[in-house]
């Protein structure tokens, strides 16, 4: 089985810049309502709320908090500094926490969190 994580949002082509240009995701499939992202096996959807032809379910937009995205990354560091240096607001600073991860926090044009993180479990 395959799955996606989908989002209803109404900044469409922001969302598909930042996520191709900034974080390297690639379109697998794009429509004038609703884009499916792919970056090394992981898929994300974004489609534009109040849609006539989609169910009501369908037509609630996020409204910018209570969701976020976790990218595992191996040179965290390198990554950090690739964001930092690219002027992208970060809000959750490169730390290590008890729990065994370092991580940092961007948000995308949604105010969707996106934590870059590595686990470090021996630690």
């Amino acid at each position: 089985m395959s799955f996606y994580n989908g989002t209803i949002i109404s900044k469409l082509q922001e969302t598909k810049e930042f996520y191709t240009q900034t974080l390297g995701f690639s379109v697998k499939f794009e429509n004038d309502w609703f884009i499916l992202l792919e970056k090394e096996g992981r898929e994300l959807a974004f489609m534009l709320p109040n849609l006539d032809f989609q169910h009501k379910i369908f037509h609630g937009e996020l409204q910018g908090q209570g969701t976020w995205i976790a990218m595992e990354v191996e040179d965290l560091e390198g990554e950090y500094e690739r964001i930092k240096n690219s002027n992208i607001e970060i809000l959750v600073e490169l730390r290590k926490e008890d729990w065994g991860e370092t991580h940092f926090t961007i948000a995308d044009p949604n105010g969707i969190g996106i934590d870059f993180v590595r686990y470090n479990p021996d630690e």
